[in-house]
């Protein structure tokens, strides 16, 4: 039936121009496939921040759930390499979405990149640093504090120079093994993945060496979905599909956790990574409650004006950003 609306179509096309010809058919009713198997088989590659883990269970629960099929759009969860961050794979058009935390996103929109949010997902903040031998963060002047080789530490950079603490950043990929053994004073974690490392290995998390960033005035929201304003442009009504898709597999991961996490389990499995099925129900557990706004008790799915404002203040008045980025600029507009 489709071949044979091309071949009408084509023929029309052709009756038009008062050139029927047969090659004219067939080169007219080529281009007419190709046009449409193009736009029938364009995919979103979806690349998140990190390797498989709970952090993105709404994304593998819609693509495991149908979700995404049944919003009628085509979505393909390629994870990044250590070569090849996520950022990265957007840059050079290898993907075209992917999650990134609020201050990463203003950091490249002042790079000039224009980014667009289409979905964001985190309500508040997780990042923490952990103190040794029970100190207070706060009173560790000049500390070697482990810090992520790919970003996430921008808040934390801020509040060293605004706090006057001059720590001494150490750089680590994806674990927590130089903290453990003694090589740091203090390290950064998130409350949903390195702090449960931490405690696996042992070590003891009290109020005095845990400083939660969320309850001293730098709670800005994280992960979110992000695409290039241009490819959003473009591509308005199938981003707009796969943000609600996204939306309904985390709801659907907060109403049913436990078979949520077997899908994780699924995709931890298949891109071999090491962690275990205790780590990953805790991580998926507190990655849901910073869902959940503080003030509406709700899981809201929005970026708040009023972060992006807090965050860009902190990130200006630090140096970290060379002018203001604004929520418009973050939004489609």
């Amino acid at each position: 039936m489709r071949q044979t609306k091309l071949w009408i179509l084509a023929i029309l096309l052709c009756c038009a121009d008062g050139l029927f010809r047969l090659s004219d058919l067939d080169a007219h009713a080529a281009n007419a496939m190709a046009e449409y198997e193009a736009v029938e088989d364009e995919t979103i590659v979806f690349t998140p921040q990190w390797t498989a883990q709970a952090q993105f269970a709404g994304y593998y629960v819609a693509e495991a759930k149908g979700f995404y099929r049944q919003a009628g759009v085509k979505v393909r969860i390629e994870h990044p390499s250590a070569t090849q961050p996520a950022m990265s794979r957007l840059r050079k058009n290898e993907c075209q979405a992917t999650t990134l935390q609020l201050c990463q996103a203003m950091e490249i929109i002042d790079e000039g990149i224009p980014l667009v949010n289409i979905l964001q997902t985190s309500m508040n903040n997780a990042m923490v640093i952990v103190s040794a031998r029970g100190k207070d963060p706060l009173t560790q002047k000049g500390a070697r504090v482990g810090i992520w080789s790919v970003g996430f530490g921008q808040l934390a950079i801020c509040m060293s120079i605004k706090d006057h603490l001059d720590y001494e950043w150490v750089r680590f990929a994806q674990n927590v093994n130089l903290f453990v053994a003694g090589a740091l004073d203090a390290t950064l974690a998130m409350s949903y993945n390195e702090y449960y490392q931490l405690v696996q290995a042992g070590i003891k998390m009290t109020d005095k060496n845990v400083y939660r960033f969320c309850d001293h005035g730098y709670n800005v929201q994280e992960d979110g979905v992000y695409m290039t304003r241009d490819y959003y442009v473009r591509h308005k009504d199938q981003a707009r599909r796969f943000a609600q898709a996204s939306r309904k597999g985390w709801e659907w991961a907060a109403a049913h956790p436990d078979e949520a996490l077997d899908i994780v389990m699924q995709y931890v499995d298949k891109n071999r990574i090491a962690t275990n099925r205790v780590m990953q129900r805790l991580m998926l557990k507190e990655v849901l409650r910073l869902q959940v706004d503080r003030e509406s008790k709700k899981r809201e799915f929005r970026l708040r004006p009023d972060m992006v404002q807090l965050a860009s203040r902190l990130m200006v008045e630090n140096l970290m950003l060379s002018r203001e980025v604004t929520y418009k600029e973050l939004m489609d507009n």
